[in-house]
């Protein structure tokens, strides 16, 4: 058995759903669980859509309207008739939205978001599912709720690994096609949670461990992992194979390409992880596996925007000690701050963050009265691994550099 994993990207419109069908052919799959992420920017618009349910519902309900009028649009250029059941699914998700909205009265962000903005995965998989069986390609569709239970952190729910082990490997069938969702789970009591942003990578990680299956393929608009983003730089370079420690060691520094979380459970029963283009199946890509870190050897750049450079020192100009930076990263945990590099003098403590949450504010006003700081926001980070002295000059060119920081593998830059 085999997963696959196919991003937004893959089935953003009518001709993505298509060419996800052709590539099933022309793989010739058999025995195979695909997990299938949100449409296009369907999560950045369900993400709008909680953002407007807490200022003013009226706008809210009329985002709901516009996601809805997006998927009907691709049912129409899919050619589906009139009668075919994907219209009453769609309606049916969306009139639980509108429930969901008009009775819920929580207050609780991260709880009505996982509530509003998983439906993007429900929908996109819907519509994939009634595309192929439209075309007479055998598979089951799979709520996967049923399989992954996790605890109630909504938004970066932490997998109960047991119980889901048990779950899947009663609910999916180690035969045929199966499609399901990616970033979702659900509670003790039944309700939604999320994996975190960009989740749906580990979602087939978590599949792939419990099935213990042969081989994970993820599928993106690139021909595998560059040594670079293509949006940020001019010439890249394809990453033939690489370890699973390179590849995490890459996503703790923020590439893209790959969840953070993902490699982890492969890792563990050595499951070799093969970044595809969904444009072109057919090319080699990327296997990341047991092997050298890196063929072939070269530097690899990752780029991380709308950082925030904390400055943290002693009101009575004291030490940093032990208990501040213990009591600081307590707060930065407490308010969901994603760190990104730390460096610490005998009068400040300094740290690289990313406000997902929106819980800036909210932690300063935390620090302040005990601390003082300085902060600079809207920064770039720059993380090079397997650098050279040329790569850092290219960096730093032209730019103020706030902060380096480097280690015989990796070189770190803030840069405004």
């Amino acid at each position: 058995m085999e997963v696959f994993k196919f991003g937004g990207a893959s089935v953003k419109d009518a001709k993505g759903v298509r060419n996800f069908l052709s590539v099933l052919q022309s793989l010739e799959v058999k025995d195979v669980l695909i997990v299938i992420s949100a449409m296009g920017k369907m999560t950045n618009a369900f993400e709008n859509i909680v953002r407007n349910f807490f200022k003013s519902k009226d706008k809210a309900l009329k985002n709901l309207e516009d996601a809805k009028l997006f998927h009907l649009r691709i049912l129409e250029d899919l050619e589906f008739s009139k009668a075919d059941q994907i219209y009453t699914e769609i309606d049916t998700i969306f009139s639980e939205l509108e429930a969901f909205m008009s009775v819920n009265n929580s207050t609780d962000y991260d709880y009505v978001y996982d509530q509003i903005v998983g439906h993007g995965e429900f929908l996109s998989t819907r519509i994939c599912s009634a595309f192929l069986r439209l075309n007479s390609f055998d598979h089951q569709w799979l709520d996967v709720r049923k399989c992954i239970k996790t605890n109630s952190d909504f938004r970066r729910a932490r997998v109960n690994w047991e119980a889901t082990d048990k779950l899947i490997k009663d609910n999916v069938a180690i035969e045929g096609i199966t499609i399901t969702q990616g970033f979702l789970g659900s509670d003790n009591f039944g309700r939604t949670t999320t994996l975190g942003r960009e989740g749906s990578d580990y979602s087939a990680g978590i599949f792939a461990y419990c099935l213990d299956v042969k081989e994970v393929s993820i599928f993106k608009d690139v021909p595998g992992v560059l040594n670079a983003d293509p949006r940020e730089f001019d010439r890249t370079r394809l990453i033939e194979r690489m370890s699973y420690k390179e590849a995490i060691e890459m996503a703790f520094y923020g590439a893209s390409v790959i969840h953070p979380k993902t490699l982890q459970p492969l890792q563990r029963k050595d499951i070799p992880l093969k970044v595809r283009s969904f444009l072109d199946p057919r090319l080699t890509g990327t296997l990341i596996h047991n092997g050298e870190d890196i063929v072939p050897r070269m530097p690899c750049f990752i780029v991380k925007k709308e950082q925030i450079l904390i400055s943290i020192s002693d009101r009575e100009f004291h030490f940093v000690m032990e208990e501040d930076i213990s009591d600081i990263f307590g707060l930065l945990h407490q308010f969901k701050m994603k760190v990104n590099l730390i460096q610490n003098s005998a009068l400040n403590f300094s740290v690289c963050v990313e406000n997902n949450f929106n819980n800036f504010s909210a932690l300063l006003k935390a620090l302040e009265p005990k601390y003082k700081v300085k902060y600079n926001e809207g920064l770039t980070l720059y993380t090079i691994r397997h650098f050279a002295e040329r790569d850092i000059r290219g960096i730093e060119l032209n730019r103020e550099v706030l902060l380096k920081q480097r280690s015989r593998e990796a070189v770190q830059v803030i840069v405004k």
